[in-house]
């Protein structure tokens, strides 16, 4: 009887694409997948280690399912992921139930790995995460749309960020392989890709000696069943006017870009190692809504980094209100060991941090609310993603939206409606995050 493997993927899209590289390999290797892992002999907790309260997530998790374990309703715990390669030595030492901590380097290995935790003996491996592995061989967990890794690692050494210590360097795929993928992807369904990477925008310096993001994405639009292409995480110091007239003009590319700024005073981004002034940034949005009509702009911040005073939170707090983003996140500064910021003096106490994040979170609530009920009684096309059974109707996107970040389109139809269909919303009303509405038969 094969062995049941279920697996729990936590944090970022890029970790959800390993988290699908991983079951594809163990369902080749002769291993039943199952969806629910708390049913299966063998869980995978895929972690993400990037800010406090990620991590903290991922122990939770991995403290319940060995509370399974010791319950005899699994045999093993396996924790791989960003916490894993970070924090190896931490989880053999403080959850000794654990049956194998597998840093980044290591995941072509599980296979083996399972096979030695089931037999009862401990399997810690690393590798060299250098080598990770970035290819099309996956399965699709999120149709009708799927994300696509088109580089591991970053080089931009932002000084709050760990993640160089744990992803390493910039590697970019080539072009034919990252195309490749997404022929693969639409033969199989998805409507929607979303190209993700650490930045974007830099996509390719490190194999062709300069970005080739434009060149990739014009020749995504090519590939026939893609209707929406998108972008996560551009940054802006590389949003080119190439660029900005690709996305103008490619009907494929939808008009939604995420640029994480993280603050708006100079001397902030200069002490975060970030390459834009207050003043580029706000040229650079201008001449995001100028040409391109109707763009959707997402963008996150962090609230209480080192020496932020209160005068330059009032400044962040202004920048919000003035640049109205139709999107954005704000997050609490998280010190993160091995940073450069984490060194730095005039550390900002817990409580006021995360009040100051409350505070721009707030701001950007009646933002968003505004620009949503300026939607309702518009007519919207929408991709179908499923049925909610307790609300009795079907939910979707609009291109406004991107997936699992953003709110969702419930709506009515008197017609059936599949999983991947395009179809015309009214919109009627408005709850949260979330807009509703009836199919324009």
């Amino acid at each position: 009887m094969a062995v049941k493997v279920g697996m729990v993927s936590l944090g970022c899209p890029k970790n959800l694409v390993d988290a699908e590289h991983i079951i594809y390999n163990l369902r080749e290797e002769g291993f039943e997948i199952i969806p629910d892992a708390a049913l299966a002999d063998v869980a995978i907790i895929n972690t993400c280690g990037f800010i406090e309260s990620a991590k903290q997530e991922a122990i939770d998790t991995i403290l319940e399912f060995c509370t399974l374990k010791e319950e005899g309703r699994i045999r093993s715990v396996i924790v791989t992921g960003c916490l894993a390669e970070r924090y190896r030595e931490d989880i053999r030492r403080e959850l000794p139930d654990v049956d194998a901590v597998v840093g980044l380097g290591a995941n072509e290995l599980l296979g083996e790995i399972i096979k030695k935790t089931i037999d009862g003996e401990k399997a810690d491996m690393s590798g060299d995460k250098y080598s990770l592995i970035i290819d099309s061989r996956r399965v699709i967990s999120t149709e009708p749309f799927a994300y696509i890794k088109i580089a591991e690692g970053c080089d931009n050494r932002c000084t709050y960020c760990a993640i160089p210590s744990i992803r390493g360097r910039l590697r970019s795929r080539k072009i034919e392989s990252i195309v490749s993928e997404a022929k693969w992807l639409a033969k199989n369904g998805c409507r929607e890709i979303v190209l993700v990477a650490q930045d974007t925008t830099v996509y390719g310096l490190d194999l062709y000696g300069e970005p080739k993001i434009v060149e990739l994405l014009s020749e995504l639009c090519k590939i026939e069943g893609l209707k929406w292409i998108r972008t996560l995480y551009s940054y802006p110091e590389r949003i080119t006017d190439e660029l900005i007239d690709l996305i103008a003009s490619e009907e494929k590319l939808v008009k939604y870009l995420d640029i994480p700024i993280q603050h708006c005073c100079d001397r902030i981004l200069k002490r975060m190692n970030r390459r834009s002034s207050r003043s580029e940034l706000e040229s650079l949005i201008k001449k995001l809504r100028e040409r391109i009509p109707g763009i959707i702009l997402r963008s996150t911040l962090i609230a209480g980094f080192p020496g932020e005073t209160e005068e330059e939170f009032e400044q962040l707090c202004e920048f919000v209100n003035e640049m109205k983003f139709d999107r954005l996140g704000c997050f609490a500064y998280s010190a993160e060991e091995g940073t450069p910021a984490a060194l730095l003096p005039d550390q900002i106490d817990e409580e006021e941090k995360q009040r100051r994040a409350e505070i721009v979170t707030e701001t950007q609530m009646i933002i968003s609310d505004r620009a949503n009920s300026a939607r309702v009684g518009s007519d919207i096309e929408v991709i179908v993603e499923g049925w909610d059974r307790y609300a009795e109707c079907y939910f979707g996107r609009s291109f406004a939206e991107a997936p699992e970040i953003d709110g969702k389109i419930f709506f009515t139809s008197e017609s059936p409606r599949a999983v991947g269909e395009f179809v015309k919303v009214h919109i009627s009303d408005l709850m949260d995050y979330d807009l509703l509405g009836e199919v324009v038969e």
